[in-house]
């Protein structure tokens, strides 16, 4: 059995995995995806926030005086 033919075909193997980014492209759109996400969920809670507190403000203007 030969070690030095079983070692190169390891290293052809990582240096093949290495050189395939297509996973790490996919994770890091992943990632990008779930903070896009989670920044639309802030966002959207904010906006609904200031437009009860706007909606009250109008409507105690128009009522008010």
């Amino acid at each position: 059995m030969q070690k030095g033919g079983s070692m190169e075909k390891a290293k052809a193997l990582l240096v093949a995995i290495s050189e395939d980014e297509r996973g790490l492209n996919t994770a890091e759109l992943m990632g990008n995806a779930a903070l896009a996400i989670a920044a639309l969920v802030v966002i959207w809670g904010a906006l609904q926030a200031l437009g009860v507190d706007v909606v009250g403000w109008i409507r105690g203007q128009l009522l008010g005086g």
